[in-house]
């Protein structure tokens, strides 16, 4: 097969769910595939990771996108006799004119179901583009299987045209020193009490005030000094948790880390007593993954996709009930037994994912939608 990809999303968007999922699925499917041609459609620097003797990499400016989408890539991919285009940013740029069978990844449907979380231009473009890449699309990949059925309940199509093929956590999240981690956390980041840790973002839907309140009803009972230190680039103008934390006058205990290097993100989940992701929806949610990676007993959200992914390896609570939360939370850090035996669960349980499996799965996608089509 001749497969091209639009990993223009690697740097475009770097550091989010999109940009990580988009990189190592080319990663790891030009580790695994010497058989097959990849066409790989860039934007930026740093591309001598996947320099194979299979791939060709096409150059594109990060500006004039819709010059590529709409009139380089079908011609591009024409010329090339492209058998399979993958689409992995949800299929954004979709162009009916690729001459090619089309895959896309739609990793979830927010701007449908929770529409006051997002962008309004994104959300127009996303309502406006959605009808057309799922019609047009000859494969859907997705990450979980709550997202499958979320498709399937906007869009009546064949459930058959839908692949589940679940994200990972990188290399990188993996059980480090804890004393270490402690001294380096204390010198970079003047971290001195044990704490529980939230990453992964501040949209509403994150629902981190909800951590901060629960975390407030039960910090001053436990058996020792704890810190809610909240991960990641702070920009709400409004400050709404800051303000959050003071008028529950528990400000000196949550602790704002602003930017963190993504390589001090593992020291971070190693070196947290608990990590708790109460999030309302997610496609997949690969914080709980990481944590769990790293060994982090995890207290997160049993909506949407998340039980996928912690099992019974974490403590699932309802994110709209702050008692059962707070309840969660002093339960774990006040259970020696309870933190140890979730640790152990959490590493077990994350060895079921990888990215060397999401990219066999998709390659098999991608077989599939290549014979089923060649036999038709």
């Amino acid at each position: 097969m001749r497969i091209a990809i639009d990993a223009r999303g690697i740097n475009l968007y770097s550091g989010t769910g999109i940009g990580t999922y988009t990189e190592n699925v080319l990663k790891n499917l030009l580790n695994i595939d010497i058989i097959n041609n990849y066409h790989v459609f860039w934007s930026g620097n740093n591309y001598e990771y996947i320099k194979k003797e299979n791939c060709k990499v096409v150059m594109t400016s990060k500006k004039h996108q819709r010059f590529f989408e709409d009139y380089y890539f079908p011609e591009n991919i024409s010329q090339e006799n492209i058998d399979i285009y993958h689409m992995p940013q949800n299929g954004i740029g979709f162009s009916q004119e690729i001459s090619c069978k089309k895959v896309v990844t739609i990793h979830d449907l927010i701007p449908y179901v929770m529409p006051e979380t997002v962008g309004r231009g994104y959300l127009l473009k996303f309502l406006k583009e959605m009808p057309l890449i799922i019609g047009g699309s000859d494969g859907i990949i997705t990450v979980s299987e709550f997202s499958k059925r979320d498709i399937l309940k906007f869009f009546p199509i064949d459930e058959n045209k839908i692949f589940v093929t679940p994200l990972a956590a990188d290399k990188k999240y993996i059980p480090l020193d804890k004393l270490h981690c402690k001294n380096f956390l204390d010198k970079a980041y003047n971290l001195k009490n044990p704490f529980i840790l939230y990453l992964g973002g501040f949209s509403e839907r994150k629902n981190v005030s909800s951590a901060i309140t629960a975390f407030s009803k039960v910090y001053k009972d436990l058996n020792k000094k704890y810190d809610l230190v909240i991960v990641g680039d702070y920009k709400d103008p409004d400050r709404k948790l800051v303000k959050l934390a003071k008028k529950l006058n528990i400000e000196s205990n949550i602790i704002f880390t602003g930017f963190v290097p993504e390589d001090h993100l593992p020291i971070f989940y190693n070196c947290c007593d608990a990590f708790i992701y109460p999030s309302l929806y997610e496609g997949f949610g690969l914080p709980p993954l990481e944590a769990m990676s790293c060994g982090a007993p995890v207290i997160a959200s049993k909506l949407t996709s998340i039980p996928e992914v912690v099992g019974d390896s974490g403590i699932l609570i309802n994110p709209y009930d702050i008692s059962e939360m707070s309840i969660a939370i002093g339960d774990l850090l006040s259970n020696e037994s309870l933190k140890t035996d979730l640790s152990s669960k959490a590493l077990i349980r994350a060895k079921n994912f990888s990215w060397q499996n999401t990219a066999f799965s998709t390659l098999k996608v991608y077989e599939h939608i290549y014979n089923s089509n060649a036999t038709s």
